[in-house]
């Protein structure tokens, strides 16, 4: 039975980014040019994903999905994790009441 990996909530989830650039695409031995290429869009628009400038949007956690034979929910739940924690970092919500059910 294998262990579900727990993440420390005071730990920032690892950007899809990240992933991308230290394990995933240099395990394919392609350039990131070349993914680029294949994922029909530009290498900039790569480049700040690799750089975490910008998110994987649902349309881009499809193309890695199928680029990467992944599906996109990998992706798409990685970038959701990020954004999660970084809203949760930055929102005072102490002045929110939790409602109960009545």
């Amino acid at each position: 039975m294998s262990k579900i990996p727990v993440r420390f909530k005071d730990r920032c989830p690892t950007h899809p980014g990240a992933l991308l650039r230290e394990d995933v695409i240099p395990a394919t031995g392609r350039t990131k040019t070349e993914i680029a290429l294949m994922l029909g869009i530009s290498r900039q628009h790569l480049y700040d994903i690799l750089d975490e400038k910008k998110p994987v949007s649902p349309a881009m956690a499809v193309r890695f999905g199928k680029l990467f034979g992944n599906g996109p929910e990998l992706w798409s739940n990685m970038q959701t994790a990020y954004d999660l924690w970084h809203a949760e970092q930055e929102i005072d919500v102490s002045g929110i009441e939790t409602l109960e059910p009545v």
